[in-house]
């Protein structure tokens, strides 16, 4: 007899990573749109939006690649993963869907501190150059730096709640 399952937890932790991918390809088009507008067409204060365009162009290329990747790959993933989660559930589970998220979980703490400690150097930056005309440059890159790195580490954050949500149920049907 075959046994329903509800794996209606695959499909939101799937659609739910492709919405925000989304949304992170858009914050990094335009993060590099305004990169490039602060390298071509801004002549007032130069040193300041030079120094700004460069964390706006590193990490909006960053963002621009995580989330065309993710959001390339997921609907293809979903459907894999319920697919053989609807075969052999508990194998499948703990073979190989438990230990890919245990490496993405794995990932996210790296990723949190690299982003903690861009916002700490960002901040820094800001504090120490932001009465200082002469070092404008390190004030606009500290300040986008800081911005940059806080948006990445709001999408993280909610990325690894789903995660953690996602992992959770896996393990329940893992056994």
């Amino acid at each position: 007899m075959f046994e329903q399952r509800d794996l209606n937890f695959v499909y939101k932790y799937f659609v739910a990573e492709k919405q925000e991918s989304l949304l992170f390809l858009i914050f990094g088009i335009a993060a590099i749109m305004l990169a490039i507008i602060f390298l071509i067409f801004i002549k007032s204060n130069p040193s300041f939006y030079k120094g700004a365009a460069i964390p706006l162009l590193a990490i909006g290329i960053i963002q621009c690649t995580v989330g065309f990747t993710v959001y390339a790959r997921s609907g293809k993933q979903m459907k894999d993963v319920a697919y053989n989660l609807g075969i052999e559930p508990a194998q499948y589970a703990r073979q190989t869907e438990l230990p890919r998220m245990e490496k993405v979980m794995k990932n996210f703490i790296r990723y949190r501190w690299i982003e903690i400690a861009f916002i700490v150097i960002g901040v820094a930056l800001v504090l120490l150059f932001r009465s200082n005309p002469a070092r404008a440059f390190w004030y606009g890159f500290g300040l986008t730096l800081a911005i940059q790195a806080a948006i990445m580490l709001g999408a993280d954050y909610f990325a690894e709640q789903r995660g953690r949500v996602y992992t959770e149920a896996l393990g329940t049907i893992a056994g």
